[in-house]
């Protein structure tokens, strides 16, 4: 089992209503315009009120094989991982209401810490030559870091404080992203529902330079895909989870992106394209320590 074997197909990458009544999907991108800036920084208009007519629906990609159920509700999910600081703003929006920011969805995100290891898989060697997963001192734990959930405000963003991906497997950097609504808070985790989205969001090269260049980051020695190699992304831009970003590597990263949802329609991502889940190597989450909320 590798990643690097997702093959999305074509036809999903070309988005579009018809594609999204076909295949079941759920996600929307709302924009104005196809605005070259998103990967400059510049021009940050990711919550500006869309045209309706302009809301396109985009494929899901694969949950990847390293998601968990169980994830913990709150807003910073390190737990003391070490990397450069990124907060990432997701905007949704309800594509059947004319694009309104959507109150209540329940926005899980999960990602790799910066030598490229998984909280529950961290006996899986994220390939190139990189430290063992237990000579990390954060004191984080194995099966809960860099995994949360998020539910929307009015105003439809959901705010989460982690750091920039590291790479693995010959990936670009992402994070992967569910949309779930219908469903319940549950003491520290989310119950019921279904999920709307699964998605990946990436990141232009130039952020990704900048951040393998610092540590810890380069205790991880190997090459990892520019964005232009990787096989789910497929250069649609915001269309296909590249995010807007301002910041820089010594103070930290925004990203923000607009996504809109359809509630009628349900994509959890398991097994697109083939590709099945690792098997977890460490216990399932728990409730959160004090100070991991």
């Amino acid at each position: 089992m590798t990643d690097s074997d997702i093959t999305r197909r074509r036809a999903l990458a070309l988005g579009g209503a018809a594609a999204g009544a076909v295949l079941g999907l759920g996600i929307a991108s709302c924009t104005s315009s196809d605005r070259g800036s998103r990967a400059s920084g510049q021009n940050d208009t990711s919550n500006a009120v869309p045209d309706a007519e302009l809301c396109m629906l985009n494929p899901s990609t694969t949950e990847g094989p390293y998601y968990l159920e169980g994830a913990l509700f709150r807003r910073d999910i390190t737990e003391g991982k070490k990397g450069v600081a990124l907060t990432v703003r997701l905007t949704v929006r309800n594509q059947r209401r004319a694009c309104a920011p959507l109150k209540g969805a329940f926005v899980e995100i999960w990602q790799p810490d910066a030598w490229g290891y998984f909280s529950g898989y961290t006996a899986l060697p994220p390939g190139g030559t990189v430290p063992p997963a237990d000579a990390d001192t954060s004191g984080a734990s194995p099966g809960t870091y860099l995994r949360g959930f998020q539910r929307t405000g009015a105003d439809g963003v959901a705010e989460f404080r982690t750091i920039f991906p590291g790479w693995y497997r010959s990936r670009a950097p992402h994070i992967y992203v569910k949309v779930h609504t219908g469903g319940r808070k549950a003491g520290h985790t989310y119950e019921a529902g279904r999920v709307n989205w699964t998605g990946q969001l990436f990141f232009d090269d130039r952020y990704t330079d900048a951040v393998y260049a610092k540590a810890p980051y380069t205790e991880h020695i190997g090459t990892g895909a520019r964005l232009a190699q990787d096989r789910v992304y497929h250069g649609g831009g915001e269309r296909d989870g590249l995010m807007h970003v301002t910041g820089n590597a010594d103070r930290g990263f925004v990203a923000t992106l607009t996504v809109g949802i359809d509630r009628t329609r349900e994509n959890a991502g398991a097994e697109v394209d083939g590709e099945s889940p690792a098997r977890p190597s460490s216990a399932p989450p728990s409730a959160p320590s004090p100070g991991h909320r």
